[in-house]
C-alpha cells in the first residue's frame, strides 16, 4: 500500500546554455536515476532544454529546431519508464513564441502549459522573446503529436493529480496554482529561472510556504542551477518541495554540479485537510473550469513503498529548536487569557486547584498564578489544595508543598484517607481490594472537596487534566474529569512536560525551578495505589495505558490528519524506527489507542470549557463531535491483516 504518498522530484541538471544535446542527456540522465529510486513525478527547471539564459537565440531557428529533436529523444527515451515528466522548453505557434511546460510520459506528450505572467522589468526582459499564454487555448503539432496548449490544465496520473505554472506565475497577485488546486490539483509544479540576490532566498522561501498553505497542495519548486549564470546574473539552483506550508526537502544552494530532490507527498493527507476545510470547497465553487488531462495507463503503477525518504516528526505537538520556547509562552499566554476571562466574567472570588505534585496539576497552579498575577490580584486568591490518599509519595507530597510555598499561593492539606474508608465502609468495600472502586472512589471524594471548598471561598476549580487523557479517557467520570474550567484541555502530555520546563527556565525564582524540574522527572503516576515497601511510586500510568509519545503521535494523526490505523502504524514504524519500540509494541498500543478512543467517549461529551491552543482538541462543541456510542470494530480490524 502506499499510503497516500507520491513520490516526486525537483531536478536541476547541469546546463549549457544553448547546447539541446549537451542539456537533454543530462535531463535524461536524471529522469533514469529518478525512475529507479521509485519517483512518479519528476520536474525540470524553465527553458531546461535550451537553457533559460538564450536571449535572441531564442529568435534562432537553429535552436528551435534543435529543441524539438531534443524532446523526440526525451520522448523515446521515457517509452519503457513509468515516471512523469515535465520539462521547460520554448515553443512556437505560428508566428507566436511561448514559454512552455511539456509533460512527458511513456513516450508521449500529453500536455503542454504555457508560462501565463512574462516578467519585464529589472533584469528581465522576457517579452522580447515570449508572449503570454493567458489566453492560448490551442491544439498543436509537435514531435508528430497533436498537444494541447493551455494553462487552464489538471492531469490526472490516479495517484493523484496536479497542476503546473511557471516562475513568475507565482509571484503573481493572483496565482495560475490558485486556480488549478481549486479545482482539484494536489501538487502544484514550478518550473522556474529565478536569479539569485540578496534576500530574494528567503522571501521565495516564505513565499511557497505560504501558497502551499493557502492551497492546501504539495509545491514541487525547481530553478535554474550553476549553469545558467551568465552575463550579469547568478542562479543558484533551488529545489524545493512543501506539503501544505511544511518544507519536506531542499537543495543546496550555489551547488556547481547536478542535484535531485526528492520526497514523498501525502496526499492523503491533503484531501482529508481540504475536506475539513468548508472555505476552500466553497471558493472552488467560483474557480474558473479547468480541463482534466488523465494519465491511465496500467503500466505506471509506483513501486512499492516501503520506506519514506522525508522525515516524520515522533512528537508532532512539540516544535524543534528556537521554535519550542516560542510556542510554549504562546500557549502559555492563551491559557492564561481564557482563564482571566472566566474569572473577570463570574467574578470569581478564588481559583481552586488540587495539587498531587504531577505534571498536569502543576502546570495548571503555574496558569493560575500568572492569571492573578495579570488581573493585579493577590496571589492568596488561589487556593491550593493537596489531599493525600492511599498512594500518595513522599517525593510527590514534598513537590506539591514546595512548590505552593514558593509561588506563595493560599495552601490547605487534607487528607482523603479517614473519608475513603468510611466511604469504603458505607458501601460495604474490602479496602484491601485494589479495584477500580477503590481507585475512582479517591478521584470523587478529591473532586467534591474542590467542589465544596469553591462554593466556601466563591470561587471556581480549575481542572488539570490534559488532552492525551482525555483522548485515551484516563480519568474517573466525575472525578479529576470535572472542574469548572480546564485550563490544560487541549494540551497533549508530551508538550505540558516541556511547558513545565519552559516556564522553570523563564519565568520563576530559583526554589521553584528547582521543585519543577524535580517534577519533570517524576514518573506519571495517578497515586491510587499504595507505594511499594521502599516508598517509590508503584502505580506509573505508561506502564498501564502505555507510553504517552506514542499515544500523542496517534491522537495527532488520528483526529488531526483523519488517517487509518494502518497508516498511523506505518508512520509510527518510520518515525520511531531509532527508538527502542517494536513493531509488535507499536501495533499493541495503537490497539488499546483506537479502542479506549471510542470507548471513553462520553467523557468528552461532557467536558468542562477550556482554550483550544493547538490544531486538534477534542471539545465537543469545537473540533471533535463523535458518538458516545460509537464502534471502534471498523478501525479495528483495519489493523488485523498487519503483520509487524
Amino acid at each position: 500500500m502506499q499510503y497516500g504518498f507520491v513520490k516526486v522530484a525537483s531536478a536541476v541538471p547541469m546546463v549549457h546554455i544553448g547546447d539541446c544535446n549537451w542539456n537533454t542527456r543530462q535531463i535524461e540522465s536524471l529522469i533514469v536515476r529518478a525512475e529507479g529510486k521509485g519517483v512518479e513525478i519528476i520536474c525540470f527547471p524553465e527553458l531546461s532544454i535550451t537553457g533559460y539564459s538564450c536571449a535572441d537565440l531564442f529568435h534562432q531557428q537553429q535552436l528551435i529546431d534543435s529543441c524539438e529533436n531534443s524532446l523526440f529523444r526525451l520522448l523515446d527515451i521515457t517509452r519503457s519508464l513509468n515516471i512523469v515528466a515535465i520539462v521547460g522548453m520554448p515553443l512556437r505557434v505560428g508566428t507566436t513564441m511561448f514559454n512552455v511546460a511539456t509533460v512527458i510520459h511513456h513516450g508521449k506528450i500529453i500536455g503542454m502549459v504555457p508560462k501565463s505572467y512574462i516578467p519585464n522589468y529589472k533584469e528581465f526582459y522576457e517579452k522580447r522573446w515570449f508572449t503570454s499564454g493567458i489566453n492560448i487555448d490551442t491544439v498543436t503539432t509537435l514531435c508528430a503529436q497533436q498537444v494541447r496548449l493551455c494553462r487552464n490544465q489538471v492531469f490526472n496520473i490516479g495517484s493523484c493529480t496536479f497542476g503546473i505554472e511557471i516562475c513568475e506565475d507565482l509571484w503573481a497577485p493572483i496565482p495560475p496554482s490558485s486556480t488549478l488546486t481549486l479545482q482539484g490539483a494536489d501538487i502544484i509544479f514550478n518550473l522556474s529561472a529565478t536569479n539569485e540576490v540578496v534576500s530574494k532566498h528567503a522571501y521565495l522561501s516564505q513565499l511557497l510556504s505560504q501558497q502551499s498553505a493557502r492551497c492546501i497542495c504539495g509545491y514541487v519548486y525547481t530553478s535554474s542551477g550553476f549553469g545558467e549564470s551568465s552575463t550579469d546574473l547568478v542562479f543558484t539552483g533551488n529545489g524545493m518541495i512543501y506539503e501544505n506550508g511544511h518544507l519536506l526537502n531542499e537543495g543546496k544552494r550555489f551547488e556547481m554540479n547536478e542535484q535531485l530532490i526528492m520526497s514523498e507527498i501525502d496526499i492523503e493527507y491533503l484531501r482529508n485537510t481540504r475536506q475539513g476545510n468548508i472555505t476552500f470547497a466553497d471558493s472552488a465553487i467560483a474557480a474558473p473550469a479547468v480541463n482534466v488531462v488523465g494519465i491511465n495507463d496500467t503500466d505506471s503503477a509506483p513501486q512499492h513503498l516501503s520506506q519514506l525518504t522525508r522525515t516524520i516528526d515522533p512528537s508532532p505537538f512539540v516544535p524543534k529548536g528556537e521554535k519550542l520556547s516560542q510556542r510554549c509562552e504562546e500557549i502559555f499566554a492563551i491559557q492564561v487569557a481564557g482563564l482571566a476571562r472566566r474569572v473577570a466574567q463570574i467574578n470569581a472570588k478564588t481559583l481552586v486547584v488540587g495539587i498531587s505534585g504531577g505534571l498536569d496539576s502543576t502546570l495548571a497552579l503555574l496558569v493560575c498564578a500568572k492569571t492573578i498575577d495579570s488581573l493585579s490580584r493577590s496571589r492568596k486568591d488561589i487556593v491550593a489544595i493537596t489531599m493525600p490518599g492511599f498512594g500518595t509519595t513522599d517525593r510527590t507530597y514534598n513537590n506539591a508543598m514546595s512548590l505552593m510555598q514558593s509561588l506563595g499561593v493560599t495552601i490547605r492539606e487534607i487528607s482523603i484517607r479517614e473519608a475513603c474508608i468510611q466511604h469504603f465502609s458505607d458501601i460495604g468495600h474490602d479496602i484491601n481490594v485494589h479495584d477500580v472502586t477503590y481507585e475512582n472512589s479517591q478521584a470523587r471524594e478529591r473532586t467534591q472537596i474542590l467542589m465544596d471548598v469553591a462554593n466556601e471561598t466563591g470561587g471556581i476549580v480549575v481542572g488539570t487534566g490534559d488532552l492525551s487523557e482525555l483522548a485515551l479517557g484516563w480519568a474517573t467520570y466525575n472525578g479529576d474529569h470535572m472542574s469548572n474550567y480546564g485550563v490544560n484541555a487541549s494540551i497533549p502530555k508530551t508538550l505540558v512536560r516541556h511547558l513545565v520546563s519552559w516556564v522553570a527556565q523563564t519565568s520563576v525564582d530559583e526554589a521553584s525551578r528547582t521543585t519543577l524540574l524535580d517534577i519533570v522527572d517524576t514518573p506519571i503516576s495517578p497515586e491510587l495505589i499504595p507505594a511499594d515497601e521502599n516508598g517509590n511510586i508503584q502505580q506509573k500510568t505508561e506502564d498501564l495505558v502505555g507510553p504517552y509519545e506514542l499515544h500523542d503521535f496517534f491522537l495527532y494523526h488520528f483526529v488531526r490528519n483523519g488517517f487509518r490505523p494502518s497508516k498511523i502504524f506505518f508512520l509510527a514504524q518510520q518515525a520511531f524506527a531509532s527508538s527502542s519500540y517494536s513493531d509488535e509494541t507499536i501495533l499493541h498500543w495503537l490497539r488499546t489507542f483506537i479502542r479506549r478512543f471510542f470507548t471513553q467517549q462520553f467523557k468528552r461529551s461532557c467536558m468542562p470549557d477550556g482554550p483550544k491552543v493547538g490544531s486538534v482538541s477534542l471539545s465537543p462543541r469545537g473540533d471533535w463531535r463523535m458518538p458516545s456510542d460509537a464502534t471502534a470494530d471498523e478501525w479495528l480490524r483495519d489493523l488485523d491483516n498487519i503483520q509487524p
